[in-house]
């Protein structure tokens, strides 16, 4: 188990047990069976890192309930620190019902009423030494959806400072954007605005930047982040690959072809391996192209924190994708 001196990254956020239906095609009132995962996107990404070698631990909470229990052994399974794992009293572990129908972009049903325990975080929460000294810290948008998590992640990051060493080197806004969370995309804009000046790497779609900085072209969107001082911008194109901009300049990284089986853990095993990536110094755009390859593996998979894909078959499917962009270069030759 890591301890502080140790820990590599640690997220912040969304917990809860995913139940995926064992038909495909069908309505939730149509399912027969369900399979129960580990799901939330910051736990996710603290399972896809753990899973390619990192030490990782998620600050969250969960109810008194089995569904709790289940989240601390499952986190322990997959190499995850659970210390930070806290408990909400008086609330149930948010369970999340999905339907893959779409595969590529399935209907969620959420069970957070009235509250989700990760939103309840306060700063008698924070482990506040790991949060300044962490190299890669986590955050989301929907951390900021509502008091008292607000409060509390904005405080995080203002302790925390924007980074400048390899002490506490990377702070990452995931967007994050979730419709049901918010009153409304202004509001949400509002909170996006105060987080962009307290990190140096935001991740996102095209739905997300919208809603964040007020457009959905990529390369506009990825110039406005970069004018907050943000480092590093990914902006998720779907089919269309990744945009990775710096102040020095824009690229696109090529898409990965895979049947879709459930979209949904592919963002976050997407954010896995961008964690991998940075902590090993990779340049931005090999970050991509692995997180890429992340994505596009899970997304051939039912569930989520189960299906984290390890470093070798990464590697796999890079080498893959090169060598077919290899053999059409040639073939236009």
């Amino acid at each position: 188990m890591s301890t502080d001196t140790t820990l590599e990254i640690l997220t912040v956020g969304r917990v809860g047990v995913d139940l995926y239906p064992e038909q495909a095609g069908v309505s939730l009132a149509e399912v027969k069976t369900f399979a129960k995962s580990l799901g939330g996107t910051a736990t996710n990404v603290a399972v896809a890192a753990a899973r390619l070698g990192r030490r990782s631990a998620v600050l969250t909470k969960v109810g008194p309930d089995d569904f709790g229990s289940y989240v601390r052994t499952a986190l322990a399974g997959f190499g995850v620190d659970a210390s930070f794992v806290g408990t909400a009293e008086e609330l149930l572990t948010p369970v999340v019902f999905c339907s893959l129908d779409p595969p590529e972009d399935p209907p969620l049903l959420f069970y957070r009423l009235p509250v989700a325990p990760d939103l309840t975080l306060t700063p008698d929460d924070v482990p506040w030494s790991v949060v300044s000294d962490v190299p890669l810290l986590w955050v989301t948008g929907t951390g900021v959806s509502v008091e008292p998590a607000r409060s509390t992640q904005l405080e995080m990051l203002r302790r925390r400072g924007r980074p400048d060493s390899s002490r506490n080197r990377w702070t990452v806004l995931d967007l994050d954007w979730r419709a049901m969370f918010w009153p409304s995309p202004q509001e949400a804009r509002a909170e996006y605005e105060q987080l962009l000046g307290s990190v140096n790497v935001v991740v996102g779609n095209r739905a997300e930047v919208e809603v964040a900085v007020g457009t959905s072209d990529p390369e506009e969107a990825a110039r406005r982040l970069l004018s907050h001082g943000v480092e590093i911008a990914f902006v998720k194109k779907g089919a269309d690959g990744v945009l990775v901009a710096t102040q020095d300049g824009m690229t696109t990284v090529r898409p990965n072809l895979v049947r879709v089986v459930n979209g949904l853990g592919a963002g976050d095993a997407f954010g896995g391996a961008l964690a991998h990536g940075l902590l090993a110094g990779w340049d931005p755009a090999r970050i991509a192209a692995y997180a890429n390859a992340a994505g596009a593996i899970v997304a051939a998979r039912l569930a989520c924190a189960d299906a984290m894909p390890t470093m070798d078959e990464l590697d796999e499917m890079v080498s893959r994708t090169q060598d077919d962009l290899v053999s059409k270069a040639q073939e236009a030759g």
